[in-house]
């Protein structure tokens, strides 16, 4: 383990969400593990308390307040970058959001927004630091799927078909650079303790109701990290999760999307 700490110095892992939830829990790790970090996310407030935190692991830390719901701004991350003369070794595309409500209901303009965030961004940012990685032929990328990704998911339709072409992109990219000493891994966790439902405005979800059955964010951090340095295509973080992607898979669409509409409405509804 010490030696593998060692090796990771002067490496940078960049991170976007990296304020709060698993994004905050896997900078940790990384700094744990000797990189530096870039985190990216929209509160400049918020980011330096963390990178105060995160240099207590004798790191250097830097700081890009962007808002990735705009997807401009992926380019002006990369372009910061750049311009700091920083090499990424590790990206995490941590930043994502979703929307409660039944598709008539909600607001497009924030589903285009959030279609920005999870999808655009991402692509934009996975886009810019693959090219180094190939050029140099080494770096490793994070991308953060759901179990979402393998069910439609009615009260978050879009949330889920956000999710669904992170996997996809995903495993399509390692496959086109399976002959580069680059590792893509997505990561797919389910019900996590995260400030996630709050923002989506799904607190009135059946599936949020039982806040014990939720995953610590650190065990699933713990999960992808661990998936991502094993050179793994996908990890599916918890064991109840791993059985309701077993049961999804052999389901048709439309009886899981079924079994996502019993999970997901509001507890008020029955």
């Amino acid at each position: 383990m010490k030696a593998t700490m060692m090796k990771n110095i002067n490496q940078y892992a960049l991170i976007t969400g990296a304020t709060s939830g698993i994004g905050y829990e896997l900078a940790k790790l990384f700094a744990r593990n000797n990189y530096n970090l870039v985190i990216v996310a929209r509160d400049q407030q918020e980011l330096n308390s963390k990178a105060m935190e995160f240099k207590q692991y004798g790191i250097n830390v830097i700081t890009i307040a962007a808002d990735l719901f705009q997807r401009e701004n992926a380019f002006s991350v990369y372009d910061e970058i750049k311009s700091r003369e920083i090499t990424i070794d590790v990206l995490v595309n941590d930043a994502g959001q979703g929307l409660y409500g039944e598709f008539k209901d909600t607001d497009i303009n924030r589903e285009l927004a959030i279609i920005d965030l999870n999808i655009s961004s991402l692509v934009i940012l996975t886009k810019c630091f693959l090219k180094e990685m190939t050029s140099r032929n080494s770096g490793k990328i994070l991308n953060l799927a759901s179990i979402a990704s393998k069910a439609p998911g009615p009260w978050q339709s879009v949330y889920h078909g956000t999710k669904a072409f992170v996997l996809s992109f995903t495993e399509a990219i390692r496959e086109e650079v399976k002959d580069f000493d680059i590792t893509v891994t997505a990561l797919l966790p389910g019900v996590t303790d995260t400030d996630f439902f709050n923002k989506a405005d799904m607190l009135r979800s059946k599936i949020v109701q039982d806040k014990d059955s939720m995953a610590d964010p650190a065990d699933v951090a713990k999960d992808g990290f661990d998936a991502l340095m094993d050179g793994k295509d996908k990890v599916i973080s918890g064991f109840k999760n791993k059985v309701q992607v077993g049961m999804d898979n052999i389901m048709s669409d439309s009886a899981a999307a079924h079994s996502m509409n019993e999970q997901q409405k509001p507890a008020d509804n029955d």
